[in-house]
């Protein structure tokens, strides 16, 4: 074969892997309202696919996203088609968490919910060309669920696959005042994957836990990819006032009087009194509260660290989260609106919000916090992506 040709061949290969690597693409499981891809296409990623089993979540994500009737598909993740995924860098999948959760009495993967992760492994195992970086997400639960077996199951599987992990816990309180922490799995494949456990055991504490040491240093004959990666940020001032809405004291989504005075009536002492020193303050305090059910009988509870807690959906018996306005010698409660809820997730307010509140509430109560996504984006899967990029140019040269 003449030299010019070879070379001409050679600069093809190079443009396509160039282009291949360059454009950084993502395929999105469990893809809900679409919270994963607000946080990648910050940081220059492109979702060219996505799929979930809820259509009430494809509407949301749809009057966000006007594409969508071209790349989501409305469906159970058992009957996609591999054959029709294009080819991307990038796989995430938010798979279902109740099995892995208390709220769903951990019945694990092979839970009714939780087990559909093996739709997921089911598809990559059946692609031409895997995607080179999965990136999966879920509750803390997962880390202990059957005693550490269902996460071990997990990353053996990805190993099967060919991907060697890394893992991280990241709580959405480093970005918003939210109490959301989440395990975060990310998978490359990788002919040279780093081993030394000393890589995680100096990583900061602010991206693991012990529950995540212990499950780490119980599975080191699994193959690990541990990434050298700085902290997070500091977690943000713990303030509320930055996302609630401004709802006017007259405004009838503020509680009577007598729903004020029976959930006052719910409270412990100690509640109480905290309330009644913040009611004595010239300015306003604001407190997440729940109804929970103590020794057999429904109690009022409040937060005092200025976060709220992690949202969850509407379904399962989940308290959905009320807020106590305290101050200036008033006192006043509501339940946190839908827009809130938003703010709490890192959602801008161009985010449109469907009609039906519990529509809202479980969407984004079962997504994801978006500058999370972007943290990990910027310092984990954007580098990965770079160095396969500069891998597979040298490979081609």
């Amino acid at each position: 074969m003449p030299l010019s040709v070879m070379k001409n061949k050679a600069l093809v290969g190079v443009r396509e892997v160039v282009s291949s690597y360059g454009d950084l693409t993502c395929a999105e499981y469990f893809a809900g309202i679409g919270l994963v891809r607000l946080g990648l296409e910050q940081v220059g990623w492109n979702v060219v696919f996505a799929n979930d089993w809820a259509r009430s979540k494809f509407e949301m994500y749809s009057a966000h996203f006007k594409d969508a009737s071209k790349h989501y598909k409305v469906q159970d993740i058992f009957s996609i088609c591999p054959a029709d995924i294009p080819n991307t860098i990038l796989a995430t999948a938010s798979f279902p968490c109740i099995d892995l959760s208390l709220a769903g009495n951990l019945e694990g993967l092979d839970g009714r919910h939780s087990s559909a992760f093996w739709g997921f492994t089911k598809i990559l195992d059946n692609q031409v060309n895997k995607p080179k970086l999965v990136m999966l997400e879920n509750v803390p639960g997962w880390l202990t669920s059957n005693s550490g077996k269902d996460f071990r199951l997990t990353i053996q599987e990805l190993n099967r696959l060919g991907y060697a992990c890394d893992v991280f816990t990241i709580d959405a309180a480093h970005f918003v005042p939210q109490s959301r922490p989440r395990v975060f799995v990310v998978g490359m494949q990788a002919s040279n994957a780093n081993q030394n456990i000393f890589v995680f055991s100096k990583r900061s504490s602010s991206l693991k836990t012990q529950a995540l040491e212990k499950v780490v240093v119980n599975n080191l004959d699994l193959c690990w990819n541990f990434l050298d990666v700085p902290a997070l940020p500091d977690k943000i001032k713990a303030d509320l006032s930055f996302v609630l809405e401004n709802i006017a004291d007259d405004d009838d989504r503020w509680w009577s009087d007598n729903e004020v005075k029976r959930h006052l009536n719910m409270m412990s002492p100690i509640n109480l009194a905290y309330l009644q020193g913040l009611q004595e303050l010239s300015t306003y305090s604001y407190c997440p509260m729940y109804r929970r059910v103590r020794g057999g009988k429904q109690k009022a509870e409040l937060r005092k660290d200025g976060l709220a807690g992690c949202l969850r959906t509407t379904g399962g018996g989940s308290s959905r989260q009320m807020l106590v306005r305290v101050g200036q010698g008033t006192l006043k409660m509501r339940l946190m609106t839908p827009r809130e809820y938003a703010r709490l997730q890192g959602v801008p307010d161009d985010y449109p919000l469907p009609p039906q509140i519990n529509q809202a509430l479980t969407g984004f109560g079962d997504a994801v916090c978006v500058p999370v996504i972007v943290w990990i984006a910027e310092n984990i899967l954007n580098p990965l992506a770079k160095s396969l990029r500069e891998s597979s140019l040298v490979l081609h040269q």
